[in-house]
């Protein structure tokens, strides 16, 4: 990109009249309505059900339960378990299957989200908006066709990867941390620099456009580092991994308390449209395998703290370090059971949302469309998706069972088998681990058995049918990823040393 003073005058005008046509266009599809609203989609990191305080949690998060408080809940918003394949959804409208994003991206893919796939800052970009990102990406660090300013981003500081440390800004054993393509070299706890760019971002906006932010924060994913402050801020007799885990969420709050806070303060938030979301369950130990607890817990006692060799470490963290709580929900981050799948999600617009609890079945997929229709600009929602506005039913809260369409389904893939969300049913297809490899099928029915207590296959096993053949219906695309040998050779370290260039520098 050059500045506009080296690009020629007439090139400059013919931008110019670009952008204020589409201005126009979407004033123009506004009419009586006044200006386009603003959009600030906030998504947390493994954010747990009941790591919420309006959920009863013992972690503080006020700023977020204000909001809950003047917006509507979103009782029954589902995404896919695990990270990358809900980004995917949710940028695109698509289900994630589709595009091929099955697990969490690693540092050895050499892909990311398709880019024939037109996403949701590139559509609003079209329309006239600002689109503008801060926190974490992980839809494609390898190639720089797949970073975020290429994909309709004006701006975007943060990291390309999974996760990183806190302190440090490493993955994988490399520093990821940039603007707009430049690796950045700063000190800081990542949620308060992700705080302090969105803030920056919001107080420099071109007031003369609407602004969409994309504020990802990495918190509360692994690993568990919080400033001391905010931790001391929790009882020593609290379980030390919670502690810590309570201290990072109490961190995501402050930071979304600080943007709501720059909104009123740029005299924004009247007319700004805000969507809170967790991109899958929380991780927690308790939803391991106990056997495998017990292993990793035997091989720490004998062989010390971190483990000698890459891959087990990472398993251990993975299995050990979790601190979410997502009860009363059963399972968590990786599973498809509830808990990994039903998030906590807020949607608040003074003056256009009513304070309350919808029970809509909205999911990381019905983002792209529901946004679109929100702003008023249904016309430009593209034709081809799997996710559908869920607007009207949103504005309206549907407190009542959850609807019957059968064409409202949801395909989920976890790391022990796959689900199929079709309300008020639920079927989850696993495999058993004795005798091994027998396919087991469940059933669920999530009105009358949200915790999934009762599995009801036996007894309904025409719907176990029914709903097989709809899931073998579902659009699959083959997947990109590296291979798991690869990854278990070289693993995605979330933080530690340095071993290789940044991955900003690294892209092709």
């Amino acid at each position: 990109m050059y500045p506009d003073s080296v690009i020629p005058f007439g090139l400059r005008m013919m931008k110019f009249f670009s952008m204020t046509c589409l201005a126009l266009g979407v004033l123009a599809a506004h009419g009586a309505q006044g200006s386009p609203p603003s959009i600030v989609v906030i998504v947390a990191d493994d954010l747990g059900w009941n790591d919420v305080g309006y959920h009863g949690s013992e972690i503080r998060t006020p700023n977020i339960d204000r909001l809950a408080d003047r917006g509507v809940e979103l009782d029954r918003f589902y995404v896919q378990p695990i990270c990358s394949p809900t980004r995917a959804s949710l940028m695109t409208g698509k289900a994630s299957a589709r595009l091929g994003i099955y697990r969490p991206l690693s540092k050895l893919d050499p892909g990311g989200l398709p880019l024939e796939d037109r996403i949701l800052p590139q559509v609003l970009a079209d329309a006239g908006y600002q689109s503008l990102m801060v926190g974490k990406w992980h839809l494609g660090h390898r190639q720089r066709s797949y970073f975020p300013q290429s994909r309709g981003f004006e701006h975007f500081y943060g990291n390309l990867t999974g996760g990183i440390g806190y302190w440090d800004h490493n993955h994988g054993g490399a520093l990821d941390w940039q603007r707009n393509g430049m690796t950045v070299r700063e000190t800081g706890y990542t949620t308060r620099l992700i705080a302090d760019e969105a803030v920056h971002l919001l107080e420099t906006r071109d007031p003369e456009r609407p602004t969409f932010l994309f504020a990802a924060f990495n918190a509360p994913h692994l690993p568990n580092e919080a400033p001391g402050s905010t931790v001391e801020g929790y009882p020593r007799s609290m379980r030390a991994n919670r502690r810590l885990h309570a201290a990072m969420v109490s961190e995501l709050d402050t930071a979304v308390g600080r943007i709501l806070s720059t909104l009123a303060e740029q005299g924004m938030r009247d007319n700004t449209l805000i969507w809170f979301l967790s991109d899958n369950g929380g991780l927690s130990a308790s939803v391991a395998p106990a056997a495998l607890v017990r292993l990793m817990e035997t091989l720490v006692g004998v062989l010390g703290q971190p483990l000698p060799v890459d891959i087990l470490e990472f398993g251990r963290a993975n299995v050990l370090d979790g601190a979410s709580d997502n009860s009363p929900l059963r399972g968590g981050k990786g599973d498809i059971y509830e808990g990994g799948i039903r998030v906590p999600s807020v949607m608040a617009w003074p003056g256009q949302i009513e304070s309350g609890q919808s029970d809509a079945f909205v999911t990381a997929q019905d983002v792209l469309p529901t946004v679109l229709q929100a702003a008023g600009l249904a016309e430009w929602i593209p034709s081809d998706l799997d996710g559908v506005g869920r607007w009207q039913a949103i504005r309206t809260q549907e407190n009542r069972p959850l609807e019957r369409d059968p064409s409202r389904v949801l395909r989920v893939e976890g790391y022990a088998g796959m689900a199929l969300v079709s309300p008020p049913w639920k079927l989850i297809v696993r495999s058993s681990p004795w005798p091994w490899g027998k396919t087991v099928f469940e059933l669920y029915h999530l009105d009358d058995d949200p915790v999934e207590e009762e599995d009801l296959a036996s007894l309904y096993p025409e719907r176990v049918e029914a709903l097989k053949r709809v899931l073998d219906q579902q659009p699959l695309a083959k997947h990109s990823h590296a291979s798991l040998l690869s990854v278990a050779l070289d693993p995605d370290s979330f933080g530690g040393s340095q071993d290789r260039e940044p991955w900003a520098e690294a892209a092709e």
